[in-house]
């Protein structure tokens, strides 16, 4: 019974654990569905709300395409690359072939030529003159003026042969031997040898260059016995007024069968072929040039200026390309260079340095105008100039010296032209006399037949009051190009000018106005005013000795003029140099103050006294009249009996 019993507790403890196992598992049932149930759905909010918006997508491509493509852009540069590097290896290797292939790689050594005018420095790469640096000349930042350099001026020599084309500029030459005045540089290889001799003159800037070759001949094409050279150049500005400058910087020329010289244009893009031979080319600036001069003249002469844009520094870019000879060892080529101021007088003097005895007249730099002013300014002004700035007065000084100078000279020549205009005034009443007796306008020609008579026998000569002003004419000519080109005048500081070369300015603007430019000149307003001045005293005293008719319709037009001019002159002269404007000035006031002494000192009354009594010595003895007097009668008497004719049919 105690058995039964204990199996009983024990069946009943294990359906009790059954129990409990099936409720368990039950429970476990609901929780697990449960999970996956959310799980489920928190997948499907996450893939919901989590996917990106269709910009979201489109960028994810785009990024995509320009990952391929940059992946693409690399591998191909790569690719690029190994083959550049497997060309250098390839050219190097026939490098080693060539004449003088083993000098196409090496280290860059500088070497300086200089004295107490100029610093020369010159490189072993390509064997020539990369940079010029004159003494006693500064440029705008108040530094020693560079004419040029490396990163804008070039020169090689072409050697055209069998096999290649020797280019000095891609080869670095041995320096042999170096000195202030003298460099040697040369090209070896076992076959050949090419040499460049400098060497500086003694206080100037020019500088000889001897290339000399050796062993080259077997190697020469047998139709082509020629040396190319290209040479060019950015020209740097080196003056305050790009416009004023840019009209006065040339590529300037010289043929060897002339004594005179040639330019490109000054303002636009030109280009020119010289078949001729040329004997030497500047790449020039208003005040400084470099010039290649050959020893033989140059042959099949290329040559082309553009003009620059402004506020780039730069003027004009001038390029020239040429022939010479071969140079060889019996036979070197020589070349010399200048490399300085635009001075006459310094210029005149490198004749001497000629090494082919030949005059290089490099003083043709220096425009002096037209034959008759280059006459005046060549054999006067200068030296007179000169003469003056011996003295060590200042520049503004010399202008005034020299104007008053040049008054003095001209003035019987102004003093004959005034009391040409004063007869003519103290006639006028007569004139007038005459004129009235001639009222119909067809009746013209027979009263200006009259008045020719009566200015015939009071002794006065219209036409001498104008030939006196056509003589001082070329004198302002001449001072217009000579002022301009004269180094002298260069940063030369009077009254409030800071430079003489160029324009002075008391008004400054931030921009371009048209037809004034940046600036207004204080000179150029004294020369308008001044001119304002001269033409008003000038048109008063033609007015006076003017019969009625002949003034009223005459005065309109100068009236017009006097007003106009002044106004033209200063558009056109206000980006002038201070310098010019100044004497163009002063020159006027003299002028005016001369008009004004002769017309306090000369007494009506006794002219036309004087006047008289050659009526009267004309009348008892009548004169034939002058040229010009009767062939203008004779013009009158024809055309009088021309209408007489007409009238008459």
């Amino acid at each position: 019974m105690l058995v039964t019993n204990r199996e009983m507790r024990k069946n009943a403890y294990l359906c009790i654990i059954v129990h409990n196992k099936k409720r368990n598992i039950e429970i476990m049932d609901k929780n697990t569905l449960t999970g996956f149930l959310l799980i489920a759905l928190v997948v499907i909010g996450f893939s919901y709300f989590g996917q990106p918006s269709q910009e979201e997508i489109i960028e994810q491509h785009r990024q995509d395409s320009i990952q391929k493509v940059q992946t693409k852009q690399a591998e191909k540069e790569r690719i690029t690359k190994e083959n550049q590097e497997r060309l250098k290896e390839y050219a190097a290797l026939q490098d080693t072939t060539t004449l003088f292939g083993s000098a196409k790689k090496g280290n860059e050594q500088l070497v300086a030529l200089q004295n107490s005018q100029i610093k020369l420095t010159l490189s072993n790469k390509g064997g020539n003159i990369i940079s010029a640096e004159l003494y006693g000349y500064k440029n705008q930042k108040k530094d020693n003026v560079i004419l040029f350099d490396r990163n804008t001026a070039s020169l090689n020599y072409t050697l055209p042969l069998k096999e290649e084309n020797v280019n000095t500029k891609d080869y670095y030459f041995d320096i042999e031997d170096a000195t202030d005045s003298t460099v040697t540089m040369a090209l070896h290889s076992s076959k050949a040898s090419m040499k460049l001799v400098y060497k500086l003159l003694p206080g100037t800037c020019m500088v000889n260059c001897s290339i000399q070759s050796q062993g080259i001949d077997p190697y020469l094409l047998p139709n082509q016995q020629y040396m190319l050279i290209d040479w060019q150049d950015t020209v740097m500005q080196q003056e305050k007024g790009f416009d004023f400058e840019s009209r006065y910087s040339t590529l300037t020329y010289k043929l060897a069968s002339e004594s005179s010289t040639d330019y490109l244009s000054e303002t636009e893009s030109d280009r020119e072929s010289i078949q001729e031979p040329v004997q030497w080319i500047a790449f020039k600036n208003q005040f400084f040039s470099s010039v290649m001069i050959g020893s033989t003249p140059f042959t099949q002469v290329q040559l082309s200026s553009d003009p620059m844009e402004k506020h780039t520094g730069r003027l004009k870019h001038y390029h020239a390309n040429m022939q010479t000879e071969i140079p060889t060892q019996n036979r070197p080529v020589v070349f010399q260079f200048y490399f300085g101021p635009n001075q006459y007088q310094l210029l005149q003097g490198m004749d001497q340095y000629s090494v082919n005895g030949k005059e290089l007249e490099l003083e043709n730099l220096v425009y002096l105008g037209w034959p008759l002013f280059r006459y005046i300014n060549r054999y006067f002004t200068i030296y007179l100039f000169s003469w003056l700035t011996q003295w060590g007065l200042n520049m503004g000084v010399v202008l005034l010296i020299l104007t008053l100078i040049l008054k003095v000279l001209v003035y019987p020549t102004t003093r004959k032209s005034y009391l040409s205009s004063a007869k003519m005034r103290v006639l006028k009443p007569k004139l007038d006399e005459v004129q009235k007796k001639y009222p119909n306008k067809e009746d013209s020609m027979l009263m200006q037949q009259e008045i020719m008579a009566t200015y015939s026998k009071y002794g006065v000569s219209p036409m001498s009051g104008c030939l006196p002003i056509l003589l001082q004419t070329p004198i302002w000519i001449a001072m217009f190009n000579f002022v301009p080109n004269a180094i002298e005048l260069r940063g030369q500081q009077f009254l409030w000018s800071d430079d003489l070369s160029t324009y002075d300015s008391i008004i400054e603007f931030n921009t371009q106005l048209p037809l004034i430019g940046d600036h207004i000149s204080l000179f150029c307003l004294l020369f308008c005013g001044t001119n304002l001045l001269y033409s008003w005293m000038n048109m008063k005293l033609q007015k006076d000795s003017m019969a009625s008719t002949q003034a009223a319709q005459q005065m309109k037009m100068m009236q017009w003029m006097m007003m106009l001019m002044p106004i033209f002159f200063f558009f056109v002269f206000n980006s002038y140099s201070a310098g010019l404007n100044y004497y163009y000035w002063i020159s006027l006031l003299f002028s005016a103050i001369t008009m004004w002494y002769l017309k306090w000192r000369t007494d009506d009354a006794k002219l036309l006294e004087q006047l008289e009594k050659n009526y009267e010595k004309n009348m008892k003895n009548p004169q034939k009249l002058s040229g010009m007097q009767a062939r203008l009668q004779a013009l009158q008497q024809e055309a009088i009996k021309q209408r007489m004719n007409q009238k008459k049919h």
